[in-house]
């Protein structure tokens, strides 16, 4: 049931608690961006811990909960083995209030797989609960703690905790977590040491090249099986490339890679992608968003998209490209072996003088479904020959991104056209 953004407060949960009374095939219940507050979940709970209750789910993010919360929630826990997910991020449940919900996980009769804690005002002193609870639940799966001020320390000795639990943990977000690089050999420990990890979200932390070049050594470690790598604005420059490199060509395990704001340049990318050209290297997205790229490094990128039949989406925006640069992206999105179905070139300073060549691309190749162009001075003339490509029934696109594109009133009459026209196409303005 999903009942996010609904505007309901406390007085809505008497209804919702009878709901979940008298529906035991009940599974997902989703409550999202609303004001329950702390006397909602008391009421939500008398639901929650019938006998005939068998929710799976349940989402509380940005409810407006305080620790006051987390007595309750502990009590559910305790209560329902039937619980897998809970997920209650942008709440001020704060260290002590998670710290009460760490004893509901450590109960025999709790089977939580994921718990989602972002925004949560934590701070260092909760990992000694948390380590306790991942010793004691071998169950749990997925822990999220991204934007709580945990620091280096705290972090290395929630590291030390994963690599001694018993627990398969697949997913591990700590993003804008006050990280270093003095955190990154633990982190680095949990990858050689965790082969049931697959994500690992580290973005927005000051890693910095030194902590990029210890993460490689567990990525490259023959337990490491990751999949996810999400490395956004750490304060990476060129001298990363190389470490990363020889994880692209290395690790046929690596599918998606997050490198936004990072300061790799062109001749960072151009060993990335000469690593993307390795057989081994099984990568389906790559973001790169905001990297200091130029046209300089497009032949390099071209010829990537040339040869790597496994890369589907790649997001390249907010780069000096120019013209110049997509023209020659073109040419390798238009060779055979090239799989893209999404591809991002939002504020590249790209013009109407690079349109014709973008509008055959997506006549062209039936696999692109997803084209941003967001942000850049493409004029009328420039919209009109994406409009006609769009119109062409080999055109196979599902999504064209149009933002912040100024048009006049003949485009408009355009656009509304192609709505009845192609309604299987969405245009994002």
């Amino acid at each position: 049931m999903g009942l996010d953004d609904c505007n309901l407060s406390s007085n809505n949960c008497k209804d919702l608690s009878s709901i979940i009374h008298t529906n035991p095939s009940l599974k997902e219940l989703k409550l999202n961006n609303n004001e329950l507050g702390d006397a909602g979940i008391e009421y939500l709970s008398k639901g929650l811990l019938t006998p005939s209750c068998s929710l799976q789910k349940l989402w509380l993010q940005n409810c407006n909960l305080t620790s006051a919360s987390c007595e309750t929630l502990r009590s559910v826990l305790s209560a329902q083995p039937s619980l897998t997910e809970l997920h209650v991020g942008d709440n001020k449940l704060g260290t002590a209030g998670v710290k009460v919900l760490c004893q509901g996980l450590m109960n025999p009769n709790c089977k939580l797989q994921k718990l989602q804690l972002e925004y949560c005002e934590l701070t260092a002193d909760i990992v000694e609960a948390l380590n306790a609870a991942l010793q004691a639940k071998p169950t749990l799966k997925e822990l999220s703690l991204s934007n709580n001020t945990l620091g280096d320390t705290a972090v290395k000795q929630l590291c030390r905790g994963l690599v001694e639990a018993s627990c398969d943990l697949e997913l591990l977000h700590l993003e804008n977590c006050g990280i270093t690089s003095d955190s990154c050999r633990d982190i680095s420990a949990v990858l050689s040491n965790k082969p049931s990890l697959l994500d690992l979200a580290v973005g927005d932390n000051k890693i910095g090249d030194a902590g990029l070049a210890l993460l490689c050594q567990g990525l490259l470690h023959p337990n490491c099986k990751i999949q996810k790598l999400w490395l956004w604005d750490c304060d990476l420059t060129s001298a990363s490339c190389k470490d990363l490199s020889r994880v692209f060509s290395t690790k046929e395990t690596l599918l998606e890679v997050s490198l936004i704001d990072n300061n790799l340049r062109d001749s960072g990318m151009e060993m990335l992608c000469q690593a993307l050209k390795d057989p081994k290297a099984h990568l389906q997205e790559l973001w790169v968003r905001e990297c200091g790229l130029t046209a300089a490094c497009c032949k390099a990128v071209s010829s990537v998209l040339s040869v790597n039949k496994h890369l589907q989406v790649l997001h390249i925006g907010e780069n000096k490209l120019g013209n110049a640069g997509v023209e020659i992206l073109c040419e390798g999105l238009l060779h055979p072996n090239c799989n893209i179905h999404s591809l991002w070139l939002g504020n590249c300073d790209i013009t109407a003088a690079c349109c014709a060549t973008l509008a055959n691309v997506m006549v062209t190749k039936q696999n692109l479904t997803e084209l941003d162009l967001s942000y850049n001075t493409l004029e009328d003339e420039g919209v009109m020959k994406l409009c006609e490509a769009v119109r062409n029934p080999n055109c196979k696109m599902q999504q064209l991104i149009l933002y912040d594109i100024f048009w006049g009133p003949e485009v408009d009459d355009e656009l509304k056209a192609l709505e009845e026209a192609r309604p299987d196409v969405k245009i994002v303005s």
